[in-house]
């Protein structure tokens, strides 16, 4: 039985829900193919035009169950979008992520369905997480197997501790140059302040997407978490007018300030259950550390500041063994 609150706006609660019912009948109504391959998934394409140009898009939000705060900003700019269907310039799919998760206010339901977008998921194979992300995968491969050049997947989440840069993304190494630039500069139109460039997989979705589908993937952080309906939306302004610029078609605005850009320096393993890091948990992200500094310790195996200044991004030292616990960063713009 679902937990949300009971007092929510409709176009929220069905988004929430997975209920494509209202907005997928008006794509439809203005003559775009529409279809929902799996629960939770919505698949919206122009019919009948085969323009490299148009742009794939898509959007997920909600990988994580208690980030709220995407679910309710895509959910009003969906639903203002398909109330003006035709002005849709995109081919788009929308993925409402742990669905379980978001139905009982949680994070997830047996393990972190952003660490499952991997070939091998060790004792996690069986959980709930790992059958959803197979859904999704199969969902992304068919969205993307007809899709022209222009590939975009914007993985929406919240951070759950402060930020010394309130709102960050994190994009992947192996994104072609030019999308890239061409990413790196909507997120700076977003108000992104922070950009992390990843050079490995750790399992998450956009990273998946990017790698086997070339899209421009990031997963971005629109500041801090909140509960579904009672999230500030103030703090989400300027991702949602990206966002439905882009979705619109819209001439490009100049960003008011490019994102600064960091280099990933290292990840922290967790290696055992011996695993300590030398900060607490709740150290706020983008947090700067000197040279020769404790990151942690696990066993005979410490971590120290190897540049002259680390930042720490995602400490989290109870994530199980063999995941990553904390991400070091360097800025390089």
């Amino acid at each position: 039985m679902s937990q949300l609150p009971a007092a929510l706006p409709e176009a929220v609660r069905a988004l929430a829900e997975a209920d494509f019912s209202a907005v997928a009948s008006r794509f439809t109504a203005a003559g775009f193919a529409v279809t929902q391959p799996a629960d939770g998934i919505l698949t919206i394409k122009a019919v009948g035009q085969q323009d490299a140009a148009r742009a794939s898009v898509l959007i997920s939000v909600g990988v994580h169950g208690d980030e709220t705060g995407p679910i309710e900003m895509v959910a009003y700019l969906l639903d203002a979008l398909s109330h003006q269907a035709s002005a849709l310039a995109v081919n788009l799919m929308l993925c409402v992520g742990n669905i379980g998760a978001i139905r009982n206010g949680k994070r997830f339901i047996d393990a972190d369905l952003n660490r499952m977008f991997r070939v091998e998921r060790g004792t996690l194979a069986g959980t709930a997480e790992a059958a959803r992300a197979d859904a999704m995968i199969a969902a992304t491969s068919a969205f993307f197997a007809d899709a022209g050049p222009v590939r975009w997947h914007l993985d929406l989440h919240t951070a759950i501790r402060p930020s010394v840069y309130p709102t960050f993304a994190i994009v992947p190494e192996i994104i072609a140059d030019a999308p890239r630039r061409t990413l790196i500069e909507w997120l700076g139109l977003a108000g992104i302040g922070a950009v992390i460039m990843n050079p490995a997989s750790v399992g998450t979705y956009s990273y998946y997407s990017a790698e086997h589908h070339g899209a421009a993937g990031t997963t971005v952080e629109l500041g801090r978490i909140g509960t579904l309906g009672q999230n500030d939306l103030a703090q989400f302004t300027g991702a949602s007018l990206a966002l439905d610029d882009l979705l619109r078609g819209a001439a490009r605005r100049e960003a008011k300030q490019m994102p600064h850009v960091f280099n990933t320096a290292r990840q922290i393993i967790k290696l055992s259950d011996q695993f300590q890091m030398a900060f607490g948990k709740d150290t706020h992200n983008f947090t700067a550390l000197k040279q020769g500094e404790e990151i942690a310790r696990d066993g005979d195996t410490v971590y120290t500041v190897q540049h002259p200044e680390e930042l720490v991004v995602f400490p989290n030292p109870d994530v199980r063994v063999g995941l990553r616990a904390g991400l070091m960063v360097v800025r390089v713009s």
